[in-house]
């Protein structure tokens, strides 16, 4: 069973190409993803069980390494918030996207880093620790940063409240991750069991939300793919590029600098989709960058995680 369940964590870009395919082919299949289940978003509900898996892997250890490495932190922490979000907004612009493409793109840039990041970082063998340690941090202070970067970038031209995007993190993020936590601290043994499960259910949980969003949203992604799916192969790739610039002008070392680019360029999309329906509802295609991203992330991360392996980590 653990053996199945490593396979499809090492090819998770695969179910995700799988559920895309399915939603485009039949739409119907996945709508109930984008319903509510007693008053709440489905797809806030999957989300939260990612985060309550990741919460089960975290420790208070975790937290306390931040302060023995403050340096890697802030550096990869800033500029998650810093340059994803400026990447965001400069290519929304650019290409003069339309409202909800806007929204959509700048709300990828300016929420934390997404738990796969920790998965391909293994993969490309890069510094698994500080992966974890930053997906942690700026996971933790997205309640209050996400919503006042996206209030300064985009509040002058489209109304939503930024208490209200609090209080919705603040419930979807830190309260399953906070249950994780605590049913590591209070049953260690059974959690150290689950780690070997919880990528690959993550994986099959963020499968199911992008094919929500992309079969809910057909028509549209097809008449604007070109250009949305051209500006999300940037924003990822410049975040990659950025990422390496970064670390390197920070003096890390090869491990490290895989790790920041990588984690500076994977965003919790699961997350930004489900912002972008809760916030925006007004705006149909917001939550379509979010859903695109996703693929194209897991997809290019498992091809970019062999060639860090094979060309760039010959240092320990």
């Amino acid at each position: 069973m653990k053996r199945i369940f490593k396979l499809v964590e090492k090819y998770f870009f695969i179910i995700i190409l799988i559920a895309v395919l399915i939603a485009l082919i039949d739409p119907r299949s996945f709508n109930w993803v984008l319903e509510e289940f007693m008053g709440i978003n489905i797809i806030n509900i999957l989300l939260g069980v990612i985060l309550f898996g990741m919460g089960t892997t975290l420790k208070i250890d975790d937290f306390i390494t931040v302060f023995r490495r403050p340096k890697e932190i802030l550096v990869g922490v800033s500029a998650q918030y810093i340059i994803m979000p400026l990447i965001a907004f400069a290519l929304a612009s650019l290409f003069s996207l339309e409202a909800g493409l806007t929204v959509g793109l700048i709300l990828v840039g300016t929420v934390p880093g997404g738990t796969a990041s920790d998965v391909i970082t293994f993969l490309a063998k890069g510094d698994l620790a500080l992966s974890v340690s930053l997906t942690a941090v700026s996971t933790v202070i997205s309640p209050i940063v996400t919503p006042i970067i996206t209030l300064i970038l985009i509040g002058n031209q489209i109304a939503f409240n930024p208490v209200d995007m609090f209080i919705s993190i603040f419930q979807i993020v830190i309260i399953p991750i906070g249950l994780g936590l605590f049913l590591n601290y209070k049953f260690p043994k059974f959690c150290e069991e689950l780690k070997d499960y919880l990528p690959t259910l993550s994986s099959v949980v963020i499968a199911i939300i992008v094919a929500g969003v992309i079969g809910a949203n057909k028509g549209a992604i097809i008449s604007s793919s070109l250009i949305i799916i051209a500006v999300i192969m940037l924003q990822y790739f410049i975040g990659i590029g950025l990422g390496f610039l970064v670390a390197y002008l920070a003096g890390m070392n090869r491990k490290q600098m895989i790790t920041i680019a990588i984690e500076l360029a994977f965003q919790n999309s699961g997350l930004s989709t489900s912002l972008a329906k809760t916030h925006f509802p007004s705006l149909t295609l917001a939550t379509v960058p979010g859903a695109l991203y996703s693929v194209w992330q897991n997809f290019a991360g498992s091809i970019l995680a062999y060639i860090f392996t094979k060309y760039f980590n010959n240092e320990s």
